[in-house]
């Protein structure tokens, strides 16, 4: 079974363990693979602001600065020498052709010094020219990485649905983005500084998980936190 547990050494971050690998996860909603020294990250929906001002909403288009200063951030915390984005990096395809200069610019720099694969979204499917490989399925040591998940087919590590947990406690409540996973399947938080997110509970996760040995890590300011199934509420 896949399970979580606290990492030896002094930042006492907690690992998960699944399809045979251990991996890091952190507070930003990214996931940190140690083997393989390699950054996933799923649903950043770089230009969503910018599109949305296109279509006559017009709001501040910060979001893809905030996620890009966010991704070096954790390039550089990490020390990682490959990045795997789940798809939906972009909010559309014409995403890749609208990002201003200096965004232009911080994203060429960090995709020309690592090991960069795009893998298609349903928001962004189409090949494109920012560097580094594009495809719609990575498989990779005892693990398949796509955007979209899938039950039954294990070993699967995706995003497209951007979990959430609502936890009650003591008559309280909180609900923050969520990596979800049982022994097959691992589901990444959205990474976007503008994207929503989806209470795990919900009816888009039906099927997905063996709810028995469904596990969750919320994200918290400076690190993540397990989170039992009991305590688990819709909402």
């Amino acid at each position: 079974m896949a399970q979580a547990q606290p990492a030896s050494g002094k930042d006492e971050r907690e690992t998960i363990r699944f399809a045979g690998n251990i991996f890091v996860p952190l507070s930003s909603g990214a996931l940190y693979w140690p083997e393989l020294e390699a950054l996933l990250v799923a649903d950043l929906h770089l230009e969503k602001l910018s599109s949305f001002a296109r279509s006559g909403q017009l709001l501040p288009p910060y979001d893809t600065a905030m996620t890009l200063k966010r991704l070096e951030r954790d390039i550089a915390l990490i020390g990682a020498k490959r990045v795997f984005a789940l798809g939906d990096s972009f909010h559309r395809d014409e995403g890749t052709t609208t990002l201003l200069g200096e965004d232009r610019q911080r994203l060429a720099e960090m995709v020309g010094q690592l090991e960069w694969v795009w893998i298609a979204g349903n928001h962004d499917p189409a090949p494109h020219e920012l560097g580094g490989t594009c495809c719609n399925e990575l498989a990779i040591s005892g693990c398949a990485l796509r955007h979209e998940p899938q039950a039954g087919n294990p070993g699967l590590i995706s995003g497209h649905l951007h979990p959430a947990a609502r936890v009650s406690m003591n008559g309280r409540s909180s609900r923050r983005p969520c990596f979800a996973w049982d022994e097959h399947l691992m589901i990444l938080p959205a990474y976007g500084a503008s994207t929503g997110s989806l209470n795990v509970l919900s009816p888009a996760f039906a099927g997905l998980f063996d709810q028995s040995r469904l596990e969750v890590m919320m994200l918290g300011r400076d690190r993540v936190y397990p989170v039992s199934r009991q305590r688990l509420v819709m909402g």
